[in-house]
């Protein structure tokens, strides 16, 4: 296959980067160079924001009617594209095409549709008294930055944009350098959609370059982040010293906890495996820690091996595959240590513990078997730290109080799930473990209304729904006397 260069969208064109610079992308399923990749710097986001700044008052000033349907035809030509652009995404990031078929695409069209209807939804606030009418009004930022990850690439960049767009903003975004394609083809279908020159602008290129080119920007009003967490810190330091807002959704190491009374039919403990290892386990919502009442532990356990065991790694593009390959070779020697730390702590494998070898175009792809370990002491580093791939720790636990400890007991509070028939066990449990989102007797519902993100180390602020909206919004009270 022709290997294709990418290129920014600046001011409503397609641009090389101002300095020449490229970099490989990899295919993961085959460990060879599948594109190259815009290496840009900070005088393409220069650029990429003087553009944004001519284009933002003209964007802020139409109605959010017309802002709408920029966003839903922008949503048509995505959802026109679908498998196209699902074979893409699998290709840059080694999930399977399946997956990004069903989940990741429509994800991506779902959050530009979503957003088009939501800005139109959104009410306005007034307070009346006997001495005047006050009006809060809600105002667009001007230039705002998002920077999206590797691992859900189209999905989680639409997830940024769409909100800052619909209120009004101009974007300047950098998605990952490692998955870079569906933006760039959300570049071609800009333009072709007639999205205003300068309205989205998407930069690519390395973090330390673009990334903080963004953050350091004075222009630049608010910046939303989705990444790990030593990245967010460093974002927010420097964020700090020009008061700018910030969003930040970071790392997890997410509990999965299954009381003795749970409904463990077929159907259930299939979402429970999925919970740990659906997209290679490269989803921060991913249960990696796999808690279960000791009463039931060792029949959980031997239906729940059955299950990852049957689990098949392979080839992205065979529909048959449930795990593909992971999104880098950097990324895979880091899972593989890892594993490898985790035995050196104690831990016994029951599942997995190694990497895949296929045959054919993905003999030389980053694949790792489903892996489960158990008999590792809380406390140890393979319970505490986010690994990011496909690895679940089994632990046992007896009664409500241990298992809420056991959950609390990272720096980490992303997202849980319970699994209990009991209502007021679940509402007890839910009140007391210290995550932003907690899922019952589910994982992954997700209703877009809804505020995401973390507590501790996980993140700060909240996206989706109206949180969303306010966060890349300005309020201002006009108080009118009576």
């Amino acid at each position: 296959m022709e290997t294709i260069a990418l290129a920014n969208l600046i001011d409503g064109t397609l641009r090389a980067p101002g300095g020449g610079a490229y970099l490989d992308v990899f295919e993961p399923a085959t460990g060879k160079v599948s594109a190259r990749c815009p290496d840009s710097d900070a005088n393409d986001i220069q650029a990429a924001v003087a553009a944004a700044e001519r284009a933002a008052p003209a964007w802020a000033a139409l109605s959010a009617s017309e802002r709408a349907r920029h966003l839903h035809r922008l949503a048509d030509a995505v959802e026109t594209r679908l498998d196209e652009l699902a074979r893409e995404e699998s290709r840059d990031s080694g999930k399977p095409v399946s997956l990004a078929r069903s989940v990741d695409i429509p994800r991506a069209v779902a959050n530009l549709r979503f957003f088009a209807e939501a800005i139109t939804q959104w009410s306005g606030e007034s307070h009346i008294d006997a001495r005047a009418t006050n009006i809060t009004l809600r105002q667009p930022l001007g230039v705002v930055g998002c920077i999206s990850p590797w691992n859900l690439p189209l999905y989680l960049f639409t997830w940024k944009i769409a909100p800052a767009l619909a209120a009004g903003n101009a974007v300047v975004a950098k998605p990952s350098e490692i998955t870079p394609f569906t933006a760039f083809r959300l570049s071609e279908l800009a333009i072709e959609c007639g999205l205003p020159p300068g309205v989205l602008n998407i930069v690519h290129g390395l973090g330390p370059k673009v990334g903080q080119a963004i953050v350091e920007h004075p222009k630049i009003k608010a910046v939303s982040f989705t990444g790990s967490t030593r990245t967010g810190a460093s974002i927010a330091e420097t964020a700090a010293k020009q008061f700018k807002k910030v969003s930040l959704e970071m790392g997890g190491k997410n509990p999965a906890i299954v009381f003795a009374d749970a409904d463990l039919s077929d159907a259930n403990l299939d979402t429970i495996v999925r919970s740990g290892f659906s997209n290679q386990g490269e989803i921060c919502l991913c249960g990696s820690r796999l808690l279960v009442e000791h009463s039931i532990y060792d029949e959980f356990r031997r239906r729940y091996l059955e299950k990852v065991k049957a689990l098949k790694v392979g080839d992205p593009n065979d529909d048959s595959s449930d795990l593909g390959a992971l999104v880098s070779k950097s990324h895979f020697e880091k899972v593989m240590a890892c594993i490898v730390r985790a035995k050196q702590e104690g831990g016994k494998i029951l599942a997995g513990g190694g990497a895949v070898e296929l045959s054919g175009r993905c003999a030389d792809g980053w694949f790792v078997a489903p892996t489960v370990i158990e008999s590792l002491p809380q406390d140890c580093a393979t319970n505490r730290e986010e690994i990011f791939g496909p690895v679940v720790t089994l632990i046992p636990f007896n009664g409500e109080d241990e298992a809420i400890a056991i959950a609390n007991g990272t720096d980490y509070g992303l997202a849980a799930s319970l699994w209990t028939r009991d209502l007021a066990r679940a509402q007890r449990v839910a009140a007391s473990i210290e995550f932003g989102i907690v899922w019952v007797n589910c994982w992954m519902l997700r209703d877009l209304r809804t505020p995401f993100g973390g507590v501790k180390h996980s993140g700060m602020g909240r996206e989706g729904g109206v949180d969303a909206l306010r966060f890349f919004t300005e309020p201002k009270n006009v108080c009118i006397s009576r």
